[in-house]
């Protein structure tokens, strides 16, 4: 075995780059700075002990190891290396590798680092910071893609592509790679950006086919002047590229903005230039309605889609049992009945103002509704002339209602339409029979 190691001392030429794809490696010694020592252990098993710096690389490929001292077992066929005044430093045709001390096992092809592990990816950029890893090298024969572990809670900048700018900073008990781009990640698992936050006890990350998966109480959440935030049983990531571009809730399904909150066992969030565009809401058949929430409106129907350009509420479209009812003023102490509507569909329309606190930030009044298909309304109309409102009550194949305010302002009923109007009870008049009190002397 001591024919493996040839101690060039600068006489060895350079080694060519990987051509075969993953052969597997011989190690070459290249050079020692101060002493080598071979001690036959057994008739044909050589190890070899040396220190003061020593160079090597893997035969025929490009792969290089740098270390203070290392140590060959030859009945193991491990090779071990220590740094002591400079980290172990790998160069792999996969990755490049700092450490204290890296252990490479040539029978399973497993190098295994420890101590202040800095590991990058060289096709994709990804770089992996923790105490430990794991790494199983892409050989023929042996195995045919990369993989690595790591424990004792590592830090990745997790990386697309070598180009494709902010990474996702991952963080979790355990993490696997297969791969230049699938991940796997167990316990406390934290992914953030600057535009987007995740947590869950577990996640699948694949960036091939743009698919990611949290497990164990989810959440995501957006950043930003206008945040959002999505929980559930289950939740999945559609990514394209280095961009997040659907964010789905399965099971007990809650999403959060500025202007609503939605509920339902099944939510998409549509996403485009970091920011939420879209949301859909349902869930199977006898389950609890999809319910979308904002400042005055409850909307609840089997199905719900919202329209939120740039995070900005315009159109709510509700399906199969929709009913919205509309909070009324808070000085309507007599009757607190809300108004309400409902149809087979129901349409809200949203108008986006300017925040009157100034931030800049638009909000949204809702101005229009529209019910189709067994639709019927309850609403409370005031004049001018009563304080108190009439009461109407309205059916139609369709009913229309503008809003000014977030009052009701205009009811119109078409298609077999018929209702009721009950006006207010005017005031009792005085009660004149009553003799006025004689002061008390």
């Amino acid at each position: 075995m001591a024919t493996m190691f040839l101690v060039a001392l600068a006489q060895q030429p350079a080694s060519p780059a990987d051509t075969t794809g993953g052969r597997p490696c011989k190690i070459v010694i290249d050079s020692v700075g101060r002493q080598a020592q071979q001690v036959e252990v057994r008739a044909g098993e050589t190890n070899v002990f040396a220190g003061g710096g020593v160079l090597a690389h893997c035969e025929g490929t490009g792969s290089t190891l740098a270390a203070d001292s290392v140590a060959w077992f030859a009945g193991l066929r491990r090779f071990d290396m220590i740094g002591q005044k400079n980290p172990v430093h790998i160069r792999d045709t996969a990755i490049t590798l700092d450490a204290v001390t890296a252990a490479y096992f040539l029978r399973q092809e497993r190098l295994e680092a420890h101590k202040n592990v800095v590991a990058v990816n060289r096709n994709s950029g990804s770089v992996l910071r923790g105490p430990n890893l794991t790494y199983y090298r892409a050989v023929k024969g042996v195995r045919d893609t990369l993989e690595t572990y790591a424990s004792g809670r590592p830090t990745i900048d997790y990386r697309a592509a070598a180009d494709s700018g902010e990474p996702y900073v991952i963080v979790a008990d355990r993490v696997r790679f297969k791969g230049n781009d699938r991940m796997w990640g167990g316990g406390a698992v934290t992914i953030d950006r600057s535009d987007f936050a995740a947590r869950g006890d577990s996640m699948q990350l694949d960036q091939g086919t743009g698919f990611g998966v949290l497990l164990g109480k989810p959440r995501v959440e957006g950043k930003g002047t206008e945040a959002y935030a999505l929980t559930g049983t289950r939740i999945e990531l559609g990514l394209q590229g280095r961009d997040l571009r659907l964010v789905k809730a399965l099971g007990n399904g809650v999403a959060t903005s500025a202007d609503w909150r939605l509920t339902a066992d099944t939510i998409h969030l549509h996403l485009d230039r970091k920011k939420l565009q879209q949301a859909f809401a349902w869930g199977p058949k006898d389950s609890v309605h999809a319910r979308a929430v904002s400042s005055v409106t409850t909307i609840r129907a089997d199905s719900l889609a919202l329209d939120a350009p740039d995070q900005v509420l315009t159109e709510v479209r509700a399906f199969g049992h929709a009913l919205s009812t509309l909070k009324r003023d808070s000085t309507a102490k007599r009757d607190s009945t809300p108004d309400w509507i409902t149809g087979d569909s129901l349409t809200a329309r949203w108008t986006p103002e300017a925040d009157p606190a100034g931030a800049g930030q638009p909000k949204s009044r809702l101005h229009h509704v529209v019910s189709r298909g067994s639709a019927r309304v309850l609403t409370h109309q005031y004049n001018q002339r009563d304080s108190l409102p009439s009461l109407n009550y309205s059916r139609g194949d369709m009913i229309d209602i503008l809003l000014t305010g977030d009052k009701v302002d205009r009811v119109t009923v078409t298609g077999r339409a018929d209702g009721v109007q009950l006006e207010p009870l005017p005031p009792a008049p005085p009660d004149t029979t009553k003799k006025p009190k004689t002061p008390a002397r």
